[in-house]
């Protein structure tokens, strides 16, 4: 279960569509188009990035499935050739390049709650990867809501499966410059929480920016 795949990507950004830096602890919704690819930065090494995918078609009903992922896969782990299925089954995304070589299906977001069992009474109004999403989707038109949270990826975290079946979150393997690259296979919704958490070595105690870049 702890396979890697390295492969970089032939693409250029110079020729990108789109690329934006979303600062840590901000949120960040947009539309991917069938067969655009979105690259994922981690510029300065150990960040995290909270993401979630619903099917732009039916943005209520289709979304990404870390139950379906896992099961097809056979692997609690993503890297480069993992396929993203939704809860219908369906491929939404297939990673096509990754150059950090491991990525987090099981960690979850933090939120204000967990943020106060996991470390500390006074934690729980620490800014968190459930608000931003809650904050990204204010307003939305696509119909979201907290319902339609579900578990996420958790792109360049390092949160090892114990032997005896629980998890660690430690040290990030991911460095400046290491991205993970994914084509969608249809019309998504991407939303991505560039991850504040002081509390964990998710990100090196040291939450920093990320960058989207998108090709047509």
């Amino acid at each position: 279960m702890n396979g890697q795949t390295l492969i970089e990507s032939p693409l250029d950004p110079g020729q990108a569509r789109l690329r934006r830096v979303v600062p840590a602890g901000e949120a960040w919704l947009h539309e991917l188009g069938q067969g655009q690819t979105l690259r994922i930065v981690d510029l300065e090494g150990n960040q995290a990035a909270d993401t979630l995918f619903y099917s732009l078609e039916h943005p209520t009903g289709e979304h990404y499935s870390a139950v379906h992922t896992i099961r097809a896969q056979g692997n609690v782990y993503l890297t480069a050739g993992s396929r993203l299925l939704s809860n219908l089954g369906r491929t939404m995304l297939t990673l096509t390049a990754d150059t950090c070589g491991r990525h987090d299906t099981l960690g979850g977001a933090c939120a204000a709650e967990s943020n106060q069992v996991r470390y500390a009474l006074e934690k729980k109004p620490m800014h968190n990867c459930r608000d931003s999403f809650l904050t990204a989707l204010a307003g939305n038109h696509y119909g979201l809501t907290k319902r339609d949270l579900v578990p996420n990826i958790n792109f360049f975290m390092n949160v090892p499966l114990t032997p005896e079946g629980g998890l660690r979150f430690e040290d990030g393997i991911s460095e400046a410059g290491k991205y993970v690259e994914m084509r969608a296979e249809m019309d998504v919704i991407v939303l991505v929480s560039n991850c504040p958490q002081l509390n964990n070595p998710c990100n090196a105690y040291n939450p920093t920016p990320v960058e989207m870049i998108i090709w047509d």
